[in-house]
Formats: C-alpha cells, structure tokens, sequence
C-alpha cells in the first residue's frame, strides 16, 4: 500500500509540472502570433 502512494503522490506532481510546461508553451505560442499581427498592421498593411 505504501509502494502505490508513492507512485500516486509522483504522478501528481509531474501532472502539475506538465500543465506548467503546457501553460508556458501556449503563452509563448500566443505571444508570437500576436507579436506577428503586430508586425503585419504596422509595418506590412500600412504599404496597401
């Protein structure tokens, strides 16, 4: 029995640690896209 708590209490913090990476990767991604409008509006559709 102590064996299996072992192994729930381990999963449970990389669970944790995976939407931390997960949360990071998408803020990143979103950062980027916005970063790309940004760039688009001001510097590429001005040009039209």
């Amino acid at each position: 029995m102590d064996d299996h708590k072992e192994i729930e209490r381990k999963e449970k913090k990389s669970d944790s640690s995976k939407v931390g990476v997960a949360v990071i990767k998408y803020v990143t991604y979103l950062i980027i896209f916005f970063g790309i409008l940004w760039f688009l509006i001001n510097y590429v559709f001005p040009m039209f």
